[in-house]
């Protein structure tokens, strides 16, 4: 079985949050397969850029992170956005990447990180496309594929979420584009999800500040941490807070119970964890998985 029809045998559902949102219009292209979905790129929207609008407000409006417009349309990258503009909008975060010559989709998953089939039926299962969309991937002035997690926090983030260490069996759901249990759908899991029973205490994993403890959306029961360095950890999908805004907490200090409030991503009990780094492109996730091989900390006295 070749690989187009290896890969299009068992066809991934991806779902779009656009639907005739605002002023846009389609950026009409043809897919290369029929039995594909047509490719990122050809699915690309244009939005007129309103008075007051920002690259902020516009990104939000689709779903998407401030980074995935900027590196779309570097008409953006002064910040600042143009009223009256027409930019690009795509249906999902991540970059758009030139092929270089003797370069291959496989090279580039490979490069990214990528799922292999992911790539190709977003890019409507071209042989030798010139250009790609990879999915999930954060746009820089300075990118490299998927950094490995940062020296900061390396050096902050030296705690554990919980009180004993979930082990690599004990990760439900890792960090990327992959299939998502729940849902039998292709999408990306800014974090991972940690095994853990109802009612586990959830700790911090370092110093810090409280920049948010309450209920958002599909992360359900959620507390936020802002460390230094520009760094931050989400606990998420609890069962309760036991911290307040603006508090000031110690490595280790209890922040709420383990839950299954939210929409949660895995079927198992578990905490969602996340770690992001601050930058003028907003708050970017990174890979928690390589600071979870760490020893746990115990709970700090409170």
């Amino acid at each position: 079985m070749n690989i187009r029809r290896a890969f299009t045998v068992t066809t991934i559902t991806l779902v779009t949050a656009l639907s005739g949102q605002g002023s846009v219009s389609p950026v009409k292209a043809q897919a290369t397969d029929t039995t594909c979905p047509a490719p990122v790129l050809s699915r690309l929207v244009r939005h007129k850029i309103a008075p007051g609008e920002t690259i902020a407000t516009i990104a939000e409006k689709y779903n998407l992170i401030p980074a995935t417009l900027l590196g779309l349309n570097p008409v953006l990258r002064s910040g600042k956005a143009p009223a009256g503009t027409a930019i690009l909008v795509p249906p999902y975060n991540g970059i758009r990447v030139e092929l270089q010559r003797n370069q291959s989709w496989r090279d580039i998953a490979k490069q990214y990180k990528v799922r292999p089939d992911v790539l190709f039926e977003l890019n409507g299962c071209q042989a030798a496309p010139k250009v790609v969309f990879v999915p999930g991937v954060n746009w820089s002035p300075v990118a490299s594929p998927n950094q490995p997690v940062s020296q900061p926090a390396k050096r902050i983030l030296v705690g554990y979420p919980l009180p004993q260490k979930a082990g690599q069996s004990g990760v439900l759901l890792g960090y990327g584009w992959g299939i998502l249990p729940l849902t039998g759908q292709v999408g990306f899991h800014g974090g991972v999800d940690l095994a853990a029973a109802p009612g586990t205490s959830v700790l911090a994993a370092g110093d810090g500040t409280i920049a948010f403890a309450g209920t958002q959306g599909a992360y359900g029961r959620m507390v936020v941490v802002n460390h230094a360095e520009g760094l931050q950890t989400r606990y998420a999908q609890l069962a309760s807070v036991s911290v307040k805004a603006g508090q000031a907490v110690k490595r280790g200090q209890l922040l709420g119970k383990v839950g299954n409030s939210g929409r949660p991503s895995s079927k198992e009990s578990h905490l969602h964890f996340e770690v992001r780094s601050r930058s003028q492109l907003g708050w970017v996730a990174e890979n928690p998985e390589p600071l979870l091989l760490k020893e746990p900390v115990r709970q700090a006295q409170q």
